[in-house]
């Protein structure tokens, strides 16, 4: 037994003492969340510069804490009347039973969070966790190691550790965090590891939410204003550069509108993010020298780079935004998820040729469309899978609450958000309460059933056809 079991033996030891906390004390754990981040937003900003070497304060105020903010309010107006049970209906036959669904907390929830968004990504799925009645023990990324470990010695000072526990470190930390006997465990992050945290988490029969990521299409419709599209696609694509699981990740669009589209995009681009200090860097050497290889891959198998950004202030960008034309089916970018600010643009023939193209690869985490012609739209929307869609825009779809987020085949599977976040974490536990006829022992329940079978059953049985 190592010290991760032991101390999982602690929280749930907490849990069961408290196995259903009241809406109070759910609600002041959630307040106490908002409390941490209010009281520690410029901190939180710093420490999140020092990882990705530039990252502007607005940019993590609306990425990051506003997302916390947001799943703070909404779950507080509504804890209350997801708590309830939900009478259903029963059969004529059960005379005056009651049948009803109550939601359950299930124990200890474990979260492995991801770099990019360190702070989100942790702490929107533990306000999910908590608002259902769980303990949470929260493993955050080693690549953003500043962040993480400031944001676990946060958690502690907040929270008792069989409350809302945090274990920092690296990828072995992580492999015996995937294998604990959790009761639910959620993993944001690639699908490489994904699948191994699946594997670990099968050995317990511990159900998993998976948050993983993929090619996210933004297809351009021949009815669509160029000019928006390329202004929402520049910001979707260059915010947190690229660094976002629903960034779009290439453009589906005809030929005949490629030329004044990539106008378009460097005149968005150069107008949202021409200021070194508000394109954020990448969180490490490793993520840069993957962008490098990448571009350098497309261009030796004969694409052509197109930059974004004018580069007045040369060398302040680490490295510098750019479209990709003319890629060969087979270069890397279109295959691996990019994670970064490169946008590689695929001609189609036409809507059918797009909803092929996307078809044929593995399921996106997004999918976005822009355009007017609602019959395309609707094709699109319905001859395609993926995990969510934004019509005439980028990363939207995520940020509303009442829509659950989540991926579909390579790009995930379980959502949240909102109350799909409160479903996940619970146990929808079935009750029937068996009453006769009238409140009589006559027709009561299974009664009329009862062997020594004869007529009486057989009447029955015709009865419930």
């Amino acid at each position: 037994m190592n010290r991760f079991t032991i101390q999982l033996d602690e929280i749930k030891a907490a849990y069961a003492a408290e196995p259903n906390p009241s809406l109070e004390v759910r609600l002041e754990r959630i307040g106490r969340i908002e409390k941490m981040i209010e009281a520690n937003e410029e901190k939180i900003c710093k420490v999140l510069t020092a990882d990705f070497g530039v990252r502007h304060p607005i940019e993590t105020r609306l990425a990051e804490f506003q997302m916390v903010y947001q799943a703070c309010k909404y779950t507080r107006k509504h804890l209350k009347e997801w708590m309830k049970p939900v009478q259903v209906e029963i059969p004529s036959y059960m005379g005056s039973s009651d049948a009803w669904v109550q939601s359950q907390s299930i124990g200890v929830v474990g979260i492995m969070s991801p770099w990019n968004y360190p702070v989100q990504l942790a702490l929107v799925p533990a306000i999910a966790a908590l608002a259902a009645g769980n303990r949470v023990w929260l493993k955050p990324s080693d690549r953003s190691s500043r962040t993480s470990g400031f944001l676990a010695g946060l958690i502690q000072e907040y929270f008792h550790s069989s409350e809302f526990c945090v274990s920092t470190g690296e990828a072995d930390v992580a492999e015996q965090f995937a294998a604990l006997a959790f009761d639910h465990l959620l993993f944001t992050g690639s699908e490489a590891v994904g699948k191994k945290v699946m594997r670990a988490a099968a050995e317990n029969l511990t159900p998993v939410t998976l948050e993983l990521g993929g090619k996210t299409p933004a297809i351009i419709d021949p009815s669509a204003k160029l000019q928006d599209a390329a202004a929402s696609i520049v910001y979707g694509k260059l915010l947190n550069s690229g660094q976002t699981c629903i960034a779009p990740d290439y453009i589906l669009m005809e030929q005949a509108n490629q030329t004044a589209f990539i106008q378009e995009l460097q005149s968005a681009a150069q107008t949202q993010f021409s200021n070194p200090e508000e394109l954020t860097g990448p969180i490490d050497d490793a993520q840069l020298e993957y962008w490098q290889h990448l571009v350098s891959d497309a261009v030796d198998r004969g694409a052509r780079t197109i930059p974004l950004l004018n580069n007045p202030s040369a060398g302040a960008r680490r490295f510098e935004p750019v479209a990709l034309v003319d890629v060969s089916p087979q270069a890397r970018v279109l295959h691996e998820e990019i994670f970064g600010p490169i946008l590689p643009i695929v001609t189609i023939a036409d809507t059918a040729a797009a909803i092929a193209y996307v078809n044929h690869g593995p399921r996106p985490l997004a999918l976005y469309w822009f355009g007017k012609d609602k019959k395309n739209m609707q094709r699109v929307l319905e001859e395609t899978h993926s995990g969510g869609v934004t019509i005439n825009d980028t990363l939207l779809h995520a940020t509303v609450e009442t829509l659950p987020f989540g991926g579909i085949g390579a790009s995930g599977m379980g959502s949240y958000h909102g109350k799909t976040g409160f479903d996940t974490f619970s146990h929808a536990k079935p009750i029937l309460e068996v009453r006769g006829l009238l409140g009589s022992n006559l027709l009561k329940g299974t009664k009329p059933a009862h062997p020594p079978y004869g007529k009486k059953v057989e009447r029955l049985i015709r009865r419930l056809k």
